[in-house]
C-alpha cells in the first residue's frame, strides 16, 4: 500500500511543478507582450512631443498649407487618446493617418527652399523620420511577442492552466491597407 502511495505522491509532485513551470512561462509571455508595447509607447510619446515643434516650424513657412497642418494635429490628437484608452486597434487607424499626414507635409516640404534648409526644419524632420523607424521595429517585436503568447495560451496542454487562471489573448497592432499599399506620389502633391 505504501508503494502506491509513495507513486501517486511522484506523480503529484511532477505534475505540480509541471504546472507551476507553465504557469511561470505563461506569465513570462505575458509580461513581454507588456514591455513590449511599453517599448511602443514611450517612441509614441517621443514624436507625440516633437510634432509640435514640426508643426510650428512648417507653420512659419507653409501659410498655404494649413489643411495638412491641421491633419496632423487632429492625427496625433487619435493617436494620443488611442494610446490613453490602450486601444489596439483604434491606435493602428490613429497611426495610419498621422504617417499619411506626416509623408504628405515632408512631400510638401519640396516646395518650400527656406523650409527644407530650416536647420530646425531638418533636424525635426531627421529625428521624426528615425521615430518612425523605431517605432516600427518595436511594432515588429511587439506583434512578435502577441503572436508567442496567443499561439502559447491556445496550445494543449497550455490552454488548460491559460483557462484555469485567465490568461487573455493579446491583440496585434495592425495599420489599415492604406499605409502598406504603394504610395501614389503625384498625390502627395494634389
Amino acid at each position: 500500500m505504501s508503494l502506491i502511495l509513495v507513486a501517486i505522491l511522484v506523480i503529484a509532485a511532477l505534475f505540480t511543478v509541471w504546472a507551476v513551470g507553465l504557469y511561470n512561462a505563461l506569465v513570462r509571455l505575458k509580461h513581454g507582450v507588456s514591455k513590449a508595447w511599453s517599448n511602443i509607447d514611450v517612441l509614441l510619446k517621443q514624436r507625440h512631443d516633437e510634432l509640435p515643434k514640426l508643426v510650428e516650424t512648417c507653420k512659419q513657412y507653409m501659410q498655404y498649407e494649413k489643411t495638412t497642418l491641421e491633419a496632423i494635429i487632429q492625427a496625433r490628437s487619435a493617436v494620443h487618446q488611442a494610446q490613453q484608452a490602450h486601444d489596439i486597434s483604434a491606435l493602428g487607424q490613429a497611426e495610419t493617418g498621422l504617417r499619411a499626414g506626416l509623408g504628405k507635409l515632408f512631400a510638401l516640404a519640396e516646395n518650400y527652399p527656406d523650409l527644407k534648409s530650416n536647420e530646425n526644419f531638418q533636424f525635426l524632420q531627421q529625428r521624426i523620420t528615425s521615430l518612425e523607424n523605431a517605432i516600427a521595429d518595436r511594432r515588429e517585436l511587439y506583434n512578435e511577442a502577441v503572436n508567442l503568447n496567443n499561439v502559447r495560451i491556445e496550445q494543449f496542454p497550455d490552454v488548460v492552466i491559460a483557462r484555469w487562471f485567465g490568461f487573455q489573448a493579446a491583440e496585434l497592432l495592425r495599420f489599415s491597407e492604406a499605409e502598406t499599399a504603394d504610395v501614389n506620389i503625384r498625390n502627395l502633391f494634389g
